[in-house]
C-alpha cells in the first residue's frame, strides 16, 4: 500500500513516529511523510528509512485563512499526486486539513483516512476569559470539521477520548481507540545507575501549560530548605501567547534554579537526575515521562488527563493537583528526606515502561487498528 504520514513538526518524525515509519516500511508498505519546512533538514534522516518526505508550507501555530487555505490546497496536490491508500496525520492542523485534503482528492470509499491525538493543546487547558472561549470555539470548530472526514481516530488517553466525543466533534461513524501514547524505545532508553544524591529535573517547551511556573516555584522553595539539592529545567524558547519570558526565566535563575536550553539527546540529562518532574496542564501522553520511566526514574505529574497514566500513586512516582505548588513541592520532597525512594519507585517505572509503553507494543495496536496488520 501507498501510505502518508503528516504531521506538524518535522523533528517529530524521527523523534515520535521514526519507529512507526520503520515499521511501516518494514512490512514492505510505500511510505510518504509530509511536514513543514526545518533546519537542519530531516529529509536525509528519512530517505535513510526509506521513507519518502516532502515539505509541507504549514505553520503549525496561529491561525491566517490565506495561509491555511494554501496548506490545504498544497496538501490536496499533493494527496492526489501520490495517491495513497491510507493518509494518517497527528497533531492539531494536520489532522483538520490532511483529512480534508485527503476527501478532497480522492474518489470512492476504498481509501482510509486515520486522525491520532497526541494532545489537546493550549486552547483546551482550562482558563477564563473571552479571548480563550474564542480560540476553544474555533479549535472545536476546525476539529469537526477534520475529523467528519476521517474513518478512525486514535487518542492517547482515555480521557481525550471521552472529551472529544462529549463535545459531538466525533461522527457516530468515526470509530474510535486509544493507545499507550507514542511509546517509549527501551534500548535506546536503557535504565541509567542512579546519581548518589538527589537531583530533579524537568524537560519542557517553556509554556505555562507545561506547568513550568509551577515547577519553578517548587523548586525555589525547596532550594532554600536544601541547598545542596540541583534542581534544572530544560527545554527550548517558544513563541506564542502562552510563552514564559525571558525576564521570568532569569529571576528563577537567580534564585538557584538552572535553566537550559534544548538539548539533542536527553539521556544524558535524565541521567544526572535521580526524580523526573511535570507538573503539566493536560497532555496526550507526555513523551518525556515514558523516557524518565524507561531510564528508571520516578515520576511526579499533575493528576490531569494524559499524565496521571503513567504514574500509580506510591509505586512509580506521585500525582499532585494542577497548579498546586505547595503539593508539588511535597511529593518532590519526600525524594530529599527518604533518597531510598528513587531506586524503589524507578524500577517500578520501568517495569511499567515495558509492560505499557513498549513502542512496539504501541505501534502494534496502531497498526491493528488501520488494519495494516
Amino acid at each position: 500500500m501507498k501510505i502518508v504520514v503528516v504531521g506538524g513538526y518535522a523533528p517529530s518524525l524521527i523523534s515520535f513516529r521514526g519507529p512507526l515509519l520503520k515499521r511501516l516500511v518494514s512490512l514492505g508498505h510505500e511510505v510518504h511523510a509530509l511536514a513543514p519546512l526545518h533546519t537542519p533538514d530531516v529529509g536525509p534522516q528519512l530517505e535513510a528509512m526509506g521513507v519518502d518526505y516532502s515539505v509541507l508550507p504549514l505553520n503549525r501555530r496561529g491561525l491566517n485563512l490565506f495561509a491555511d487555505l494554501g496548506s490545504l490546497l498544497h496538501l490536496k496536490q499533493s494527496i492526489h499526486r501520490i495517491r495513497p491508500d491510507v493518509v494518517l496525520s497527528y497533531t492539531f492542523k494536520p489532522i483538520v486539513y490532511a483529512s480534508m485534503a485527503a476527501r478532497m482528492a480522492w474518489v470512492g470509499d476504498k481509501k482510509k483516512v486515520f486522525g491520532m491525538v497526541t494532545g489537546l493543546g493550549y486552547a483546551f487547558t482550562e482558563a477564563k476569559g473571552l479571548k480563550r472561549r474564542i480560540m476553544f470555539n474555533i479549535a472545536k470548530g476546525m476539529y469537526s470539521s477534520g475529523i467528519r472526514y476521517c474513518n478512525g481516530l486514535i487518542f492517547q488517553n482515555p480521557d481525550d477520548e471521552a472529551f472529544f466525543k462529549k463535545l459531538g466533534v466525533v461522527p457516530g461513524n468515526v470509530d474510535t481507540t486509544v493507545v499507550n501514547g507514542s511509546g517509549v524505545d527501551l534500548e535506546h532508553y536503557a535504565v541509567a545507575p542512579l546519581p548518589e544524591k538527589p537531583s530533579f529535573l524537568c524537560l519542557s517547551r517553556l509554556l505555562g501549560a507545561k506547568g513550568v511556573r509551577e515547577y519553578a516555584q517548587a523548586a525555589i522553595k525547596l532550594k532554600a530548605k536544601y541547598p545542596e539539592v540541583p534542581f534544572r529545567l530544560i527545554g527550548p524558547r517558544e513563541e506564542g501567547a502562552d510563552v514564559i519570558k525571558e525576564k521570568e526565566v532569569n529571576k528563577w535563575r537567580e534564585q538557584g534554579l538552572e535553566v537550559l536550553g534544548a538539548v539533542d539527546d536527553v539521556r544524558p540529562e535524565i541521567a544526572q537526575a535521580s526524580v523526573y518532574v511535570l507538573p503539566s496542564y493536560r497532555e496526550g501522553t507526555p513523551r518525556s515521562v515514558l523516557e524518565a520511566m524507561s531510564m528508571g526514574r520516578p515520576v511526579v505529574t499533575s493528576d490531569v488527563p494524559g499524565c496521571r497514566e503513567t504514574v500509580v500513586e506510591g509505586e512509580n512516582g506521585f500525582l499532585t493537583p494542577m497548579k498546586d505548588v505547595d503539593a508539588l513541592a511535597a511529593a518532590m520532597e519526600k525524594f530529599i528526606v527518604d533518597p531510598s525512594l528513587a531506586a524503589r519507585m524507578g524500577e517500578a517505572s520501568r517495569r511499567m515502561a515495558e509492560e505499557k509503553y513498549d513502542v512496539d507494543k504501541v505501534n502494534d495496536a496502531i497498526l491493528e487498528f488501520m488494519g495494516l496488520i
